[in-house]
């Protein structure tokens, strides 16, 4: 089945399985910041934004997604120019293995896009969905609030 897929506000048309998930499509096309955990929605590895809103990957049909724009981290950021999210999580200390990483980095963009001002309790609500078995999280809180607190008006001029 052929379809079109924005991906990292680029148009992609290409030929999909039926029953393909968004996560089987992603790294077939080499998006490898898109991570299989459990495959059932629990873990978050797989986390990407559809229409800016934190989704897992695992658990949507690509065809459902058929226009709708999907980002990846590869979206946000490249190796040489990481997002400021990524920097100060570097910064906090709070990347160990590295493999929730671009899942937390979406879901904190998505937070921070909406609220550059977030809460602890915000903060912890927007990455809740994303198992990290290496930090315990308080690292990661304090980058995502380092991020927030540094660099609000980069998340407003990206809208």
């Amino acid at each position: 089945m052929k379809i079109k897929l924005y991906i990292n506000n680029q148009l992609k048309n290409i030929n999909i399985h039926e029953g393909e998930t968004l996560l089987e499509t992603l790294r077939n096309l080499g998006f490898t910041s898109v991570k299989y955990g459990c495959g059932t929605g629990d873990c978050g590895a797989c986390i990407v934004l559809k229409n800016n809103v934190p989704v897992n990957s695992c658990q949507i049909l690509t065809a459902s997604v058929s226009d709708e724009k999907i980002t990846t981290v590869e979206g946000i950021s490249t190796i040489n120019k990481p997002h400021i999210i990524q920097i100060e999580l570097t910064k906090a200390g709070a990347i160990q293995c590295g493999y929730c990483t671009p899942a937390i980095v979406l879901c904190a963009y998505a937070l921070l896009k909406e609220n550059s001002n977030p809460s602890i309790d915000e903060i912890k609500g927007a990455i809740s969905s994303n198992l990290c078995r290496c930090t315990g999280y308080i690292k990661i809180i304090e980058g995502i609030q380092n991020a927030a607190k540094l660099y609000s008006n980069l998340f407003q001029e990206d809208n």
